[in-house]
Parts: C-alpha cells; sequence; structure tokens
C-alpha cells in the first residue's frame, strides 16, 4: 500500500471471500486395443457413440477394451481414453510406397515433407487394417469436365473367318495435350479368325466429342466400330459445382486451382456397405495461401488435416509440380491429366496388432502427471495383474488422488477356462491377489459379467471393474464420494444377464478376508457390488473405499484452496485465514455425513520459529470418518406374556 502524501480517499478492494472448490470425483482413465483413433494420446470420451466414433466399434477380435469402457460411460461420466498397440508392427495405411506408423498428430508432424511424400498423396490417419478400406478420389478443372472412353463396340459381329491381325486406331482428344489431353489406345481380340472385341488399354483423357474409331484389318470384308464416352470423375456428380478458379484466386490473379476431394469406405468395414461416401471436400484450393468466405485456410493440405477423420495429406500428385505454392505472382495451377494416378487411389498396408504390456504401461504413464491430469477412477480392464500391479505402484500410489479397479483375470472365473470350485481359491492364490500391491489405492472384484455386444451382435464376458468404478460414479451423483458404492442402493451392476462367477457365501468369506469385493446375483434386485474393500491388507480405516474416497476428495480440495497461501506470509492473520477457509468446508462435509468430527490446527503450536525459518506453512487436519455398515446383528427375543420389558431392562 502506497502512503498518502497529501490528503485524500483511496479506495481499495482485498478478496478474502475464498473458499475450498469443488473437485471432480467421477474422471475414469482407461488404456487399450482399439481398431481405432490417436495411439499414446489421451482423448476425452463422454458417450459410447463418442467412443465408437473416435476409436472404432469393436471387431470379434478387438472388443474387451472397448466393451470396459463403454460399460462405465453406461454410469454417466467423462472417460481418458488411450489407444495402445504394438508400436513395432503397426502401420498406417497409405496410398503408396511402404507403410509408416504414424501415431497421432505429433507424430504426424514430426515425419520429414520426404518421408511422408514416399506414401502419399494420402495415408490413414491412425494406424491399423481399418485403414485399408479408405479410397480417396480427386479431381480438378480438367479432370472433372473433360471426358475419356469407357469401351469401343463393333458395329457389327464379324463373320469373315480369316482374320491374323487388325489394329485399332482413336482419333487424338479435342484437348491440346499442353492442357493435360491423352490420346486413347486400344487393341482387337481375334478368335477363330474373327475380330471378337476391342479392349480399351488407355482411356485417353480431353474427348469433349465422340471420337473416331478405325479398324485396319487383314482378310474378308471391312469393320467398324463406335466409342462410347464416360466423365472423368466418378463422383462428379456428389458436389454441387465443379471446381474451377477460386474467388480467392481470382481476386489474386490465379487460375485453376480448385479440387472437388472424396473419401470412401471401399469395402464397407467402416459403414457396413461398400462404396459409401464418408467425406468430401468440395471446392478446397491448391494455394497454400487460399481463405474462404470467412477467412479460414481453404488450402487443401489444412482442410483435410484439420477435418478430417479417416485421412492425411502426404504429398502433392506427381503432375501438381506448382501445388502447395501462394498465389503471389498469378500462378496458373498445374492440372491432374490421366497419368495422374493419385486421382483415384485406394489405401493398403495398414497393420494393427495387440499391444504388448511396455505399450500398455506407456499409456498408463499419459495419466501419470496430477498436474496435468484430473482422472479419478483407473480401469485395469483386462490387462492382468502385472499391468494392474504398474498402476498401483507408478500412478495411484504416486498421484494418492485416484484409484485403480481390478478384475481377476478370465482364467480365474470364465466358466469353461476355470475348474468350476476353486474361484475363490484361485482369485486369491498366487496368481492373482498375492501378485498385487496391498493398497488402499487400489479395488478389486470378483469377476466377469457376460452381455451382449450390439457391434459384434454376440454375447461375451467382461471384466467387472469398468462398472464397478461405474457404481462410484453413480454414488456420487446420488449421495457424495464418501458413501459406500456397495449394495442394493448405488451397487447395482448394469447390462449384465448373468455372472461368470456368483461367490456363494462361503466363497464370500474367503474373498472378503483377502480385500477382494464380491459380485453376487441377488435374485429380485439384481447383479451387485456386495462389498467395499480397498487392497489394502492392513487394518485400518483405509480399508474401505467410501474412507479412501473421502480423504481424496478432502486432500484434493483443501491442496487446492492451500495454494493461494503460497508466497504469503507465515503469520497468525494468515494461519487464521487459512483455518477460517478450512473449517467451513469440513463442517459441510460433516453435515453430509461424510466424518464424524474433526479438528483444524494451525497456529504457533506446528508453525513454530523454525518451521517460519524454514518457509513452511503447517496445518494438521484431524479427521474421523463416517464407516459403513458390513455387518448387520438382529436379535429376536421371545419373552413370556406377563413379563414387563423393565424387568428385562429392555
Amino acid at each position: 500500500m502506497a502512503f498518502q502524501i497529501s490528503p485524500g480517499v483511496l479506495v481499495q478492494e482485498k478478496d478474502i471471500s475464498n473458499v475450498v472448490p469443488a473437485v471432480a470425483t467421477t474422471i475414469g482413465g482407461i488404456v487399450g486395443n482399439f481398431q481405432w483413433g490417436p495411439v499414446q494420446e489421451i482423448v476425452s470420451i463422454d458417450s459410447e457413440n463418442e467412443l465408437v466414433d473416435t476409436f472404432g466399434k469393436p471387431t470379434t477380435s478387438v472388443f474387451l477394451d472397448h466393451m470396459v469402457a463403454s460399460s462405465f460411460l453406461s454410469y454417466g461420466s467423462e472417460l481418458l481414453v488411450v489407444r495402445a498397440l504394438d508400436e513395432d508392427t503397426a502401420k498406417n495405411a497409405g496410398s503408396q510406397g511402404t507403410a509408416i506408423l504414424i501415431k497421432n498428430e505429433d507424430s504426424y508432424e514430426a515425419y520429414s515433407a520426404g518421408a511422408l511424400d514416399a506414401v502419399g498423396p494420402w495415408v490413414a490417419r491412425f494406424p491399423g487394417t481399418l485403414g485399408n478400406t479408405l479410397k480417396v478420389e480427386m479431381a480438378d478443372k480438367f479432370s472433372s469436365t473433360n471426358t475419356s472412353i469407357a469401351s469401343i463396340a463393333l458395329d457389327s459381329t464379324d463373320s469373315a473367318g480369316d482374320r491374323t491381325t487388325a489394329t485399332v486406331a482413336i482419333s487424338a482428344p479435342d484437348l491440346a495435350t499442353s492442357a493435360g489431353g491423352v490420346q486413347a489406345t486400344a487393341t482387337a481380340t481375334i478368335a477363330g479368325g474373327n475380330v471378337t472385341a476391342i479392349v480399351v488399354t488407355h482411356p485417353g483423357f480431353g474427348y469433349t466429342g465422340t471420337p473416331t474409331v478405325t479398324l485396319t484389318v487383314n482378310g474378308t470384308g471391312a469393320l467398324t466400330a463406335t466409342a462410347t464416352k464416360s466423365t472423368k470423375w466418378t463422383y462428379a456428380d456428389d458436389f454441387d459445382a465443379t471446381p474451377s478458379t477460386s474467388d480467392w484466386a481470382t481476386n489474386n490473379g490465379a487460375s485453376d486451382d480448385e479440387l472437388n476431394i472424396i473419401v470412401i469406405d471401399e469395402d464397407g468395414e467402416i459403414t457396413g456397405t461398400a462404396g459409401t461416401i464418408i467425406e468430401k471436400y468440395e471446392g478446397v484450393s491448391k494455394a497454400s495461401d487460399a481463405k474462404d468466405d470467412v477467412n479460414q485456410s481453404n488450402y487443401y493440405v489444412n482442410k483435410i488435416n484439420n477435418g478430417s477423420s479417416w485421412i492425411r495429406w502426404a504429398g502433392h500428385v506427381d503432375t501438381g509440380a506448382n501445388w502447395g505454392t501462394a498465389t503471389t505472382g498469378g500462378t496458373t495451377y498445374d492440372p491432374m491429366d490421366a497419368s495422374d494416378a493419385e486421382q483415384s487411389r485406394s489405401l493398403s498396408g495398414g497393420v494393427d496388432d495387440a499391444p504388448e504390456p511396455g505399450d500398455i504401461q506407456t499409456g498408463y504413464d499419459l495419466f501419470a502427471n496430477d498436474e496435468l491430469v484430473d482422472i479419478s477412477l483407473v480401469l485395469n480392464s483386462n490387462h492382468g495383474k502385472t499391468i494392474a500391479k504398474y498402476i498401483t505402484d507408478n500412478i495411484c500410489d504416486v498421484r494418492k488422488d485416484c484409484i485403480v479397479f481390478i478384475s481377476p483375470e478370465s482364467s480365474s472365473v470364465v466358466p469353461g477356462v476355470v475348474t468350476l470350485g476353486q474361484e475363490a481359491a484361485t482369485i486369491t492364490g498366487i496368481n492373482e491377489v498375492d501378485s498385487l500391491t496391498r493398497s488402499s489405492f487400489a479395488v478389486m472384484d470378483s469377476g466377469w459379467k457376460y452381455m451382449y455386444c450390439k457391434y459384434t451382435d454376440r454375447y461375451v464376458y467382461v471384466p467387472l471393474n469398468g462398472d464397478v468404478a461405474g457404481t462410484c460414479v453413480i454414488t456420487d451423483r446420488t449421495d457424495d464420494p464418501w458413501f459406500s458404492p456397495a449394495g442394493f442402493n448405488r451397487g447395482v451392476i448394469k447390462n449384465a444377464v448373468k455372472l461368470a462367477y456368483s461367490p456363494r457365501k462361503a466363497d464370500r468369506d474367503t474373498l472378503y478376508k483377502n480385500g477382494v469385493n464380491p459380485v453376487i446375483n441377488s435374485p429380485g434386485a439384481g447383479i451387485v457390488l456386495f462389498g467395499d474393500k480397498t487392497l489394502l491388507a492392513k487394518p485400518s480405516a483405509f480399508n474401505r473405499i467410501n474412507v479412501r474416497r473421502l480423504f481424496i476428495v478432502l486432500e484434493k480440495a483443501i491442496a487446492t484452496a492451500a495454494k493461494f497461501q503460497l508466497f504469503e506470509f507465515n503469520d497468525a492473520f494468515t494461519r487464521a485465514q487459512f483455518v477460517a477457509l478450512v473449517e467451513p468446508f469440513l463442517r459441510d462435509v460433516q453435515g453430509r455425513r461424510g466424518i464424524y468430527d474433526f479438528r483444524v490446527v494451525c497456529d504457533e503450536t506446528n508453525n513454530t520459529p523454525q518451521v517460519i525459518d524454514s518457509n513452511e506453512f503447517r496445518a494438521d487436519i484431524f479427521i474421523k470418518p463416517a464407516k459403513s455398515i458390513n455387518f448387520i446383528t438382529l436379535t429376536f427375543i421371545a419373552t413370556r406374556t406377563g413379563i414387563s420389558f423393565e424387568e428385562l431392562g429392555a
């Protein structure tokens, strides 16, 4: 505050209205093997439809991670999805040359122009065999408006019976060679001494009128034939206008810059119908500086790279020597001619392969930074105990603000694989629980559910960890994170026909003693999560999900608020301000049944001169967490009619 020299009124504001903020508690995360989408990049997904649009539909071979993800999304929360695959073998489909791996946007930007051109002009946006169904068609002013030869037919049947030679001559195209015109060629087929057919060996380009066909034959009699023209570009009618010169090019003294581009699902792997058009780009420009009507880039490279869900640009056509240059100087952009194979390109060479454990771990590492990624519920999917342990040790135990949800491996519970009656022993044995880190930041369920997959039209077994995490979402929506997600009120599992394994009471005792939460089939209630333990082995309040999630909320929220105390003075005013900030928040949680009692100590007793001189600030927050009911005892006592309850001390 500045000192005033002369009389006056100085108006100032000081904001002490800070509150402890609400924090997210239901954001999920999964790393998995998907059919499509960016690799090793976090994508936020809000619904099953968005999951399909971004990462493709499940297939008979790639479906488990998708089904776990969609199970979680059915409870209604945000899911951070990372696609992983075997980066040593995976490739993006390309329109020529040897396929390369382009994992995501950063990966694409890292390639040199020469490396991309080798697989260009087009490359599938993401790796995988799904890219092999893509076909890209492209046309400019010349290839759209001029015609070629579709076929040549004999005017009458030949019956001479003595032909040994026949040549076919087709008149020159109407379009000059300098403008891209190319003469068509054809050969005659001779069988049994007769000309039986004429085969077009090159369709030519630039025939505005019907060309003349001349047959020169040996033997008896003359023959005539007639050519049939066809539009050079098959998809011309799918656009409102033929590409020509854009307004931008006209205004800059350039010409012939427009392109029409179409992306096709050639084999029907994406849409279910072969030949379906999935993207169109009309009137985009060959000019690198081109703008559209709203002053956005209209350069075809930018339009494709920024707008397509299926392809990326990799290089200009072979004959487009000045494509990608600015309109400065009044450029006339080179046309595609009939020799440009790039006008129609089917993509090929795409390869996807199941990720190795190292690839999965790399994906989960993207969740490690708590300052960059907000996540609460981590799904292990079907990755097994090794990955589950990795997530616990390197993500959740380090961040301390999220929980990993783990299901047993299929070999432990799925009928036909496991020995019936040995499920509980297998789950709790050395191959499962005993191999995991016994942490309060890990939760394990007892099995898999049987559910219908509409994309493959079959019933499949799916791990339950997506659903168990989903019960936490339901809990937060109906109550608060410090309520137990188990039981008949909040623990009902969705979209389950049956369980692979529904443990009986004796098995539930074995499982629960080892920190595994049974999921049971309860007649009349459905399939229900019937336990709320974490994997913490030692007796502690933190061996319950609700207590662990309570402390995650308290620590995350109060720590966020405490950041605003940094670089202030450690004095009585700051300490009192902090206590005044935290206590109302804790009273609110207490009022919402999350804690029985609390105390905040932040004074000279824990902020000693030594602490202050070390530039530290300390607050001790004592919490008595609310406990969930796991056991109910009902005692029924029969008495004589004449006795009073007071005599019994009741």
